[in-house]
């Protein structure tokens, strides 16, 4: 492996820092993003369940506060509860303004390395080009040069593939995972709304 850095010239220096920082991210975002953890199920329910019994309490509040980002959203309606509905979804979108933001944390980092994999890949398929180009006399060709030129070319270009593709697709996924879970949220929270003011039993 480090004879293959080695072959690949200094450009895919750049390569291997990004690798480690998609790497890291995606770690990052696999552990926070997970749906149980976003939007524990049953959450809303047992939130009722102890309003109903003892309505609107500080502990209650501070639980949900620290429970999820679901409990968060939820916290925020509940705090409104003798407001009127208008009142109440506006404090429900504002926290979950502040939520979906929190959830897409590192997200558009993930998405330029992404992008700028394949470009630092070809930056490196210049340089060796350059090399090669270089590499030529009024004599000839020196063989050995035009062989470096061309491993550091092809080396940063596969890596620079080998990282954008799963970072893209790790990045999609997560992208479509915050969506999916803002779109709950906002159905959770609306239950919770309408089951507050007496519309929905």
């Amino acid at each position: 492996m480090f004879s293959i850095i080695q072959a690949a010239g200094w450009p895919i220096w750049f390569l291997l820092l990004a690798s480690v920082i998609a790497v890291a991210l995606i770690i990052e975002r696999g552990t926070a993003l997970r749906r149980v953890k976003v939007v524990p199920p049953g959450l809303l329910q047992s939130a009722l369940a102890e309003y109903r019994r003892t309505g609107v309490t500080e502990e209650l509040l501070k639980r949900l506060d620290a429970h999820s980002p679901l409990g968060r959203v939820l916290a925020a309606g509940l705090k409104n509860d003798k407001s009127s509905r208008e009142v109440m979804k506006e404090a429900i979108e504002e926290s979950g303004r502040g939520v979906a933001h929190e959830l897409e944390r590192f997200l558009t980092s993930l998405g330029t390395i992404a992008s700028i994999s394949p470009l630092m890949g070809l930056f490196g398929t210049i340089v060796g080009m350059i090399e090669i180009f270089g590499s030529a006399t009024g004599a000839g060709n020196n063989p050995q040069q035009l062989a470096h030129g061309i491993s550091v070319a092809l080396y940063n270009t596969g890596f620079g593939l080998i990282i954008a593709i799963p970072a893209m697709i790790a990045y999609r996924h997560f992208r479509a995972f915050v969506d999916s879970c803002v779109i709950e949220m906002e159905q959770q929270a609306l239950k919770l709304v309408e089951q507050l003011h007496g519309e929905r039993q």
